[in-house]
């Protein structure tokens, strides 16, 4: 498991670079950014109930004193990041969503100051400002393109929550198998869900859709490429290696979120955003070596 581990990560950030896709076909049914990261959430709860009950019942028995670590990984993290990075995407590019995205190894270094009282050394504040930099030359900041202040927030915010998954999965993984700890990290955030959602304009634009039944199984589809199979797959990765190499592994994302941008919607790649994109990769490698 720990040679298969980097190929889980790596096949987990793949699997999320091509979100993007998924999110403006789903868009153009009417559904908002906050519909579609709803009920990507919720479609993925329910197949993963469906798959841990098959697979093994007693995977679903937690600990009530560990309820608080799933609703924040629920919450804080998988509902936060899916609407956030939804939300950028339809305000955005996909390269310039994944990039915002991919500053998370610095707030996961934050806030491992914090939990787990790691030092914040001069090479973890060059990474910083190298991220911070590619971000601003990918998102063509302070040209005639600029993009608006939202776009950074739900941009950074996305990566927030992001980070708050290897955070609290770090946790959780002390005293659960992968597969209990995403399900309930997608049950907790699929009860925000609902909350945050309208359920009847849901219903209403899936029932007067042409195919209605055809657009049910592709919130499926995109339940299942872009929440179950890349989540279960990260989870097992970072089960059986390093927080560190699997942020390194992940950083594949904004790569392919890029090259998905470009070939299918005919996204241009400027010099200015390929800098960014290197300043980025090189930051989250730089953080993660050794010595």
């Amino acid at each position: 498991m720990k040679k298969l581990a980097p190929v889980f990560v790596l096949s987990a950030g793949t699997l999320w670079g091509i979100m993007g896709i998924f999110v403006r076909k789903l868009g153009t049914y009417g559904f908002s950014s906050l519909q579609i990261a709803c009920l990507r959430i919720l479609f993925g709860a329910a197949l993963f109930l469906v798959i841990t009950g098959v697979f093994n019942r007693n995977l679903l028995t937690i600990q009530l004193r560990d309820v608080g670590l799933f609703l924040g990984m629920g919450l804080l993290s998988l509902l936060l990041f899916t609407v956030c990075y939804f939300t950028t995407i339809n305000l955005a590019s996909l390269s310039v969503a994944a990039i915002l995205l991919y500053t998370s190894p610095i707030w996961v270094m934050l806030m491992s100051a914090i939990c787990f009282r790691e030092k914040i050394t001069r090479r973890k504040l060059l990474c910083a400002a190298m991220a911070f930099g590619g971000c601003v030359l990918v998102s063509g900041i302070g040209s005639a393109s600029s993009l608006s202040p939202m776009v950074i927030v739900t941009g950074l915010m996305s990566a927030v929550g992001y980070g708050l998954y290897s955070i609290f999965g770090t946790f959780a993984l002390r005293k659960y198998q992968p597969l209990t700890v995403t399900t309930y990290a997608f049950l907790f955030g699929a009860a925000g869900a609902v909350v945050l959602c309208k359920p009847n304009e849901i219903i209403t634009v899936i029932s007067s859709a042409p195919n209605p039944a055809g657009l049910v199984l592709l919130l499926m589809l995109t339940a299942f490429v872009t929440a179950v199979l890349p989540y279960l797959l990260y989870t097992v990765g970072l089960n059986h290696m390093r927080a560190s190499a699997a942020a390194i592994m992940a950083s594949i994302e904004p790569v392919v979120a890029t090259a998905a941008g470009a070939l299918v919607f005919g996204e241009a790649l400027t010099l200015s955003a390929f800098t960014g994109i290197a300043l980025v990769l090189c930051a989250i490698v730089l953080l993660n070596a050794k010595g």
